[in-house]
């Protein structure tokens, strides 16, 4: 017979379930829920309590990360690997995060529409974390450390070809979908009972009162709205939080490809009451139901509730006895817990201390008499099986921290020539912009130079093209008015002249154009207006 002791972990809240599995039967021996200030001392009072000093403890883990890669089915496994390394680098590099800081693990299922993809779920975690979990629990045998999002499926009873969203209202929220008995998504929310709790607690002044005005609140539909009285004051706490999730949950199964039969709701809020009533409002074909655990009879003396109350406890205590997605596990195996059976010391519980501190741990081996030649090479080989163990754990240590060194300076140096390189690209920039001024101010001077010598081959052309005229004009032409046009034809000359006389008109133009006084001239017809003959020549000078 396998125990566990299942602890689900909050800010200010432990769930516990000691978990029993005999054969296929599976009861849950001690459970309920404890606040804490000290967590070491909370979890000293636990085990004690429930008698799990020497049996494995299963615990939840915090502020994991989902992401979803998409696969081609057909890859072998190492190719497949290498492909969700990649993917996982990628995203650290878009996030500016360093991939060696996570313990990541993956799970898989399949792609309905496409048969030729996986789709891979995706979990990281920050190791310091999972180590400041180890180093609280120190002294205890801890053997999984497992996401609450791919855990809490244990609990539940998934007929082939069902589909199910499990809706787990703890500190935060995860919906997890599962498809044909396999998880195929999970979406975390921060809304959650924390922040339902935090509030009423912040009026309250009281954590556990906080759960327990929860506990006693009732969640009226829409039909007996008319019954809500000043008992419920609390529920302006409650209800934002709980539509917040409803609605994510309702989108999700609206954007959703697959046709989902079931919603479960479970966690700190699964024990408000009418809480499976109030999500029936939004869904039309999907039943909504609060989720207990399958194993649990509904004849038992204890009230279902309470039970319901710690699933998350006993969903991680399962996993801790070989259910669920075995591959989640982010605790990884000692030396301890690699060693087989028969080298393991047998170890029992002593009784309780008079002053009603805990059991301390008595080691019972006994080498008492000679030994035969048979238990001496048993004895021997069992030595050697044993340094050889530690000689191989000690090279494998030093191997997987000299790899882990070296890595690290990989990334250091990477993360260094990016950022000289990011270095280059931005003075390259500055050096194209501080080009293009220049280039800018070049053009502008040209442009200025070129202005001030047509100035200055302007200056005297216009005294010298009078000079010119005068020495051509006929006595009987007179001129009337010379324009010299905009900036852009400066040198174009419009010459407005007047006679009595068409011929001495003619004459004049003519002047000009053989005396070179201006070149490509034309010319008006003559105009009669009284007793003078009018034209306009224009021409540019040469």
């Amino acid at each position: 017979m396998a125990s566990c002791l299942g602890l689900y972990i909050e800010s200010n809240v432990i769930k516990y379930a000691k978990v029993t599995k005999d054969h296929d039967l599976l009861k849950v021996e001690a459970f309920g829920v404890k606040f804490y200030e000290k967590l070491g001392e909370t979890l000293n009072q636990i085990v004690s309590e429930t008698f799990s000093y020497n049996i494995p403890i299963s615990i939840n883990m915090s502020e994991e990360i989902y992401n979803y890669f998409y696969m081609f089915s057909l890859l072998n496994k190492n190719d497949l690997k290498k492909a969700i390394n990649t993917e996982f680098e990628s995203y650290c590099f878009d996030k500016k995060l360093n991939k060696n800081a996570f313990e990541t693990r993956y799970a898989l299922c399949n792609v309905e529409e496409d048969r030729d993809k996986l789709k891979v779920i995706h979990v990281s975690s920050n190791k310091s974390s999972i180590a400041k979990i180890l180093q609280t629990l120190n002294e205890f045998k801890v053997s999984t450390i497992t996401p609450l999002g791919t855990s809490i499926t244990n609990v539940a009873s998934i007929k082939p070809k069902e589909n199910i969203i499990i809706v787990n209202i703890e500190e935060t929220t995860t919906i997890t979908s599962v498809i044909n008995q396999k998880i195929f998504n999970v979406e975390k929310m921060e809304e959650g009972s924390g922040t339902i709790l935090n509030k009423i607690a912040s009026k309250e002044n009281s954590y556990s009162k906080a759960y327990e005005i929860c506990k006693n609140s009732t969640i009226y539909t829409m039909e007996g709205k008319e019954l809500q009285d000043e008992e419920n004051e609390y529920l302006d706490y409650i209800m934002p939080t709980l539509h917040k999730i409803v609605t994510r949950v309702r989108d999700y199964v609206t954007n959703s490809t697959s046709k989902y039969d079931k919603i479960y709701i479970t966690g700190t809020m699964s024990v408000v009451n009418n809480i499976d009533l109030y999500f029936q409002e939004f869904f039309d074909t999907e039943k909504c139901e609060i989720l207990r655990p399958y194993f649990v009879s509904e004849n038992i003396k204890i009230n279902i509730k309470d039970y319901i109350e710690v699933n998350s406890a006993i969903a991680i205590g399962m996993q801790g006895l070989g259910y669920g997605i075995k591959s989640m596990n982010f605790k990884k195996p000692t030396l301890s817990d690699q060693l087989p059976d028969f080298l393991k010391l047998d170890m029992s519980l002593g009784k309780k201390e008079k002053d009603g501190s805990k059991p301390k741990v008595k080691i019972n081996m006994s080498l008492k008499g000679k030994f035969d030649a048979t238990e001496r090479w048993l004895l021997r080989g069992i030595l050697g099986i044993f340094m050889l163990i530690i000689i191989y754990s000690g090279i494998s240590i030093y191997l997987e921290n000299s790899i882990n060194e070296k890595i690290a300076d990989a990334e250091e140096s990477i993360n260094y020539t990016q950022r000289q390189i990011d270095a280059v690209a931005s003075d390259i920039t500055q050096l194209n912009q501080v080009s293009n001024r220049y280039v800018d101010m070049t053009n502008n001077l040209r442009d200025i130079n070129d202005k001030i010598q047509t100035d200055l081959s302007l200056k005297g052309s216009i005294p010298n093209l009078l000079t010119e005229i005068m020495s051509v004009i006929p006595n009987q032409v007179q001129i009337t008015e010379i324009q010299n046009t905009t900036d852009n034809e400066a040198r174009h000359v419009i010459i407005n002249a007047q006679s009595k006389y068409y011929d001495e008109l003619g004459y004049f133009k003519a002047k000009l154009k053989e005396d070179n006084v201006l070149t490509n001239i034309v010319s008006t017809q003559g105009e009669k207006q009284g007793d003078f003959v009018k034209i306009v020549i224009e021409g540019d000078l040469p």
